[in-house]
């Protein structure tokens, strides 16, 4: 899987990712060769001969390739090589094949994580250069926002959110101790040291107000002098307090840190609440192509011509899930890990609580519904999270998803209003007769003169004789079921159907009657 964006040079790629993630072996062409595509390679890749050629991008990562294998892969193709292979663990034979082949090495701390050093690398193509746009300018990024105060402040910044998980890092020196390594490392702190944090009082400080808190040097933990103060992003509710976003976090190491560090870690918190908000609300240029396809912007688009900047097909059999959380949200970027596990060209975005997984090329639609039942399964047991997925396969290519995706907004609407009516997951056949019957109800329960008036007198006049009617109804006339039902006797219901007749002025035994009086119970349920 590759991606390609505008290049910068080497160099300025590793200050990005900081020395405790990754660290230069050799560099044979210099680090001013430019990068600006980036390629994740594993070892069944190589094996299988499925990677892709080492020429097709700048850097690789080579994930569980052995260095035979590797040394044997970069040099399939001698004509081009990469400007650099990242490899946890390289070996001396490694990199001196590589320097052979003008190929640089870098090495990357064996306990980083693969997706989020991806990630980063990412965020750096993206974000490096004047791009004429202030929506990109480093002031208003979160890494840029962290180098500034670590500049102004002579500390080491790292910014979270309100789970501990790391957005976003200024560089490290030699003093960074083993709770900022370790956070950088894993993405989010260590449990243990979140849980000193936490029976210290530092986190209720910092949710209860936007003073800046200072946390003493721990050495028998590891911990240097910090500094911390809260991200508040403003309530939209004036009789609200504003609500706890994150935290700027800053480590002294051995250089005395500035006299007004307070009032500029302060000033930091107002700007990382500004531009989280940013964030929150503008999508990045890839998510908003894809939310073209899924028609979130209804806007006419020419499906070839994104497809072709996404890098995935557009015709063939496509499918498009949608997901949502039934009593809390689901984050989007958690299921858009397990969607690019199980396809390396998914796609993902998300509007409001409903996130969507575009694949824009399947095999059976029993595969996608395996995938979606064990995604639901995985997060209910690892993150006691419930969701509702809907299935929408197949697809007649990406032309097909946007109309997909209205389709799966209904499902969830339907749902929204009916919990029980639709399972955990389910596709739109599925879901489909729900679906109509709900909106052809809600229609006539939003126009009053829809609704026969005989059925609006009986609810108000004998509640019982309406129950008793929509179970008639519901059953299909069927005395036996419909006083299993209720729970009388059959003689009962004979009774209660007569009654009704008379006071309806009607015969149950006309079909038009029946459907009338059934929409209009429906329209009128509590």
């Amino acid at each position: 899987m590759a991606v390609q964006t505008s290049g910068l040079g080497l160099g300025q790629l590793l200050l990005a990712l900081d020395r405790t993630m990754v660290s230069l072996v050799e560099a044979p062409r210099g680090l001013d060769m430019p990068v600006g595509s980036v390629a994740l390679v594993d070892a069944d890749d190589v094996r299988l001969g499925l990677a892709v050629g080492p020429g097709s991008a700048d850097l690789f990562f080579l994930l569980g390739v052995s260095d035979d294998e590797a040394v044997r892969w970069i040099g399939q193709h001698s004509a081009r090589v990469p400007a650099a292979i990242f490899v946890k663990r390289p070996s001396a034979a490694a990199v001196k094949r590589a320097v052979a082949l003008g190929v640089a090495v870098v090495a990357v701390e064996p306990q980083a994580r693969w997706e989020l050093l991806y990630k980063l690398v990412n965020h750096a193509f993206e974000h490096h250069g004047d791009r004429g746009d202030p929506q990109y300018d480093s002031g208003t990024d979160l890494f840029g926002l962290a180098q500034s105060i670590a500049d102004r402040t002579r500390g080491m910044i790292s910014i979270e959110d309100a789970d501990s998980h790391m957005l976003a890092y200024s560089a490290s020196s030699d003093d960074a101790d083993e709770l900022r390594r370790l956070t950088i490392l894993g993405r989010a702190g260590p449990p243990e040291h979140l849980e000193w944090i936490g029976q210290w009082g530092i986190f209720d400080a910092l949710r209860a107000s936007g003073d800046v808190v200072r946390v003493a040097e721990r050495p028998e933990l590891g911990l240097r002098p910090r500094l911390a103060v809260g991200i508040h992003l403003p309530s939209t509710d004036s009789r609200r307090r504003p609500g706890y976003a994150g935290t700027i976090w800053l480590q002294q190491g051995a250089t005395p840190l500035a006299d007004d560090v307070e009032d500029i870690m302060r000033g930091g918190a107002v700007l990382a609440a500004r531009i989280m908000s940013r964030l929150a609300a503008t999508p990045s240029t890839h998510t908003m192509r894809v939310q073209e396809l899924l028609g979130v912007t209804n806007e006419n688009v020419d499906v070839g011509a994104i497809s072709r900047e996404l890098g995935i097909t557009a015709d063939g059999r496509a499918a498009l899930i949608g997901f949502v959380g039934v009593e809390s949200s689901v984050p989007a970027d958690v299921i858009a890990l397990s969607a690019s596990a199980f396809r390396a060209d998914a796609q993902v975005a998300s509007t409001g609580e409903r996130v969507y997984v575009l694949l824009p090329k399947t095999g059976s639609a029993s595969s996608v519904t395996s995938w979606v039942r064990g995604v639901a399964a995985a997060l209910r047991r690892e993150l006691g999270l419930t969701l509702r997925a809907v299935i929408a396969a197949p697809l007649a290519g990406l032309a097909g998803a946007a109309a997909a995706r209205a389709e799966v907004d209904r499902v969830f609407d339907s749902a929204e209003r009916h919990p029980g009516a639709i399972g955990q997951v389910s596709s739109l056949d599925e879901a489909r007769t729900t679906v109509l019957l709900d909106e052809i109800v809600s229609q006539v329960a939003g126009q009053p003169r829809l609704i026969d008036p005989r059925v609006r007198q009986l609810r108000e006049q004998d509640p019982m004789l309406a129950d008793t009617l929509q179970t008639y109804l519901d059953g299909f006339g069927d005395i036996a079921a419909v006083a299993q039902r209720l729970h009388v006797h059959p003689n009962t219901v004979r009774y209660r159907v007569r009654r009704i007749e008379k006071l309806l002025s009607t015969s149950l035994d006309d079909p038009d009657d029946r459907l009338v009086l059934a929409l209009g119970l429906r329209a009128t349920e509590r």
